[in-house]
């Protein structure tokens, strides 16, 4: 319940502040490619303006995640790898128990 209070209080602002930006920005504008010729028609692009603003930040936050994830590939690599000793390690645990049952089964009642 907190979390979608949280949700509302944080993302619905958010999102109008998006569209009155969208709105206060949609002239047209052109990208050039081509820093020797900006006129060329060819390496250009013409948006609205926050058309070009979101594309920054969806590759910002894309190049942002791909640096995240692969710098802490080491630490999911650990993780896996103490993951698997812990199961070798149960593996184990249960085997010496159930060798121990056995024995326990075999010795003479008093």
């Amino acid at each position: 319940m907190a979390k979608k209070i949280i949700n509302l209080l944080i993302l619905l602002p958010l999102g109008i502040v998006l569209i009155i930006f969208c709105v206060a920005n949609r002239q047209s504008v052109t990208m050039a490619f081509n820093p020797f010729r900006p006129e060329d028609q060819v390496l250009s692009l013409s948006a609205p303006f926050f058309v070009f603003i979101f594309i920054a930040l969806i590759i910002g936050m894309f190049a942002g995640s791909a640096v995240t994830w692969f710098s802490q590939s080491k630490h999911r690599k650990r993780a896996r790898a103490e993951a698997k000793e812990a199961v070798r390690w149960q593996t184990e645990a249960d085997r010496h128990k159930t060798r121990a049952e056995e024995i326990a089964g075999q010795l003479p009642s008093r």
